[in-house]
This record gives C-alpha cells, structure tokens and sequence, in this order.
C-alpha cells in the first residue's frame, strides 16, 4: 500500500473515531430531555433558521425525508413544533417551533454548547478553527465527488 492510501486510511479512522466520541458527548446531553440526536437537531434548525418546508428539513441535518416527518411528529406531540400549511402552495407543509419549543431550546442550547466545548478541549481554540476550515474544505470535496 502507498503511502497516499495508509494517510487517507488513517484520516478516515481519526476522523470517524473523534465524530463518534464527539457525538457520545452530545448524545448523552440530550437524551437528558428525552430527546435524540435528530430532534434537537431539527428543533435547533427551526429555532435558529425559522420554519422549514418539512421536505427540506431532511438535508438540512443529514437525515431521509420519511424520518422527518416521523421526527416532527414526535416533536408535535412533546408540544416543541407544529406543522403549518403554506399559504402559497397547499401541497408545501412546514414545521415550525412552538413558544414552548422556543423556551426550551434557550433554557437548554448554552448548557448543551459547553458540553460540545468540553468535548472538543482537546485542541486549543486556533486548532479547532483550522480542523473545522480543513474539515469544510474535505466534506465539500466529498460531496461534490459523489455524485
């Protein structure tokens, strides 16, 4: 094996090693409020970024259509979204977060950010800005190969 082959084998274990135990930390918040991964995912994205077309949530965090709207059922019924017909199109359905959605996320989302922050300490402030840059720079590589 070359030496290109056994550092790209070598990122690739790295980087899927630090994802997961990165995303430990954060799973294990979370679940503290009865919540996983993909739906805080998709409340913080509605809180942040305001309603969303349900269809075009799923790529927005990284997730199938079907399951979303799985997902946004599941934050309706913990009363953190609601879904809203378009005035414009009736076949376009968004979900959009709740004033009790609203006040958990701000009651949660610094608590849930110093748990990232933690996480990630390994690497002084300067590195995790140039691990994120060079991060981009590979996932957009990624993923305009891909096609």
């Amino acid at each position: 094996m070359d030496l290109s082959k056994n550092e790209a084998l070598n990122l690739f274990i790295a980087l899927s090693r630090a994802s997961q135990w990165v995303n430990a930390h954060a799973d294990r918040d979370i679940r503290r409020y009865g919540l996983n991964r993909t739906e805080f995912g998709v409340l913080e994205l509605l809180y942040h970024k305001g309603a969303q077309p349900i269809q075009q949530i799923g790529g927005k965090v990284l997730m199938s259509s079907g399951n979303i709207t799985y997902v946004v059922d599941k934050l309706e019924r913990k009363n953190f979204a609601k879904r809203r017909a378009s005035t414009d199109d009736r076949r376009l359905i968004f979900a959009e977060i709740t004033e009790q959605g609203k006040q958990f996320i701000e009651e949660v989302f610094p608590g849930h950010t110093e748990v990232i922050e933690k996480a990630v300490e390994g690497l002084s402030p300067e590195e995790q800005q140039a691990a994120a840059k060079l991060l981009k720079k590979l996932g957009k590589h990624a993923q305009d190969s891909f096609k």
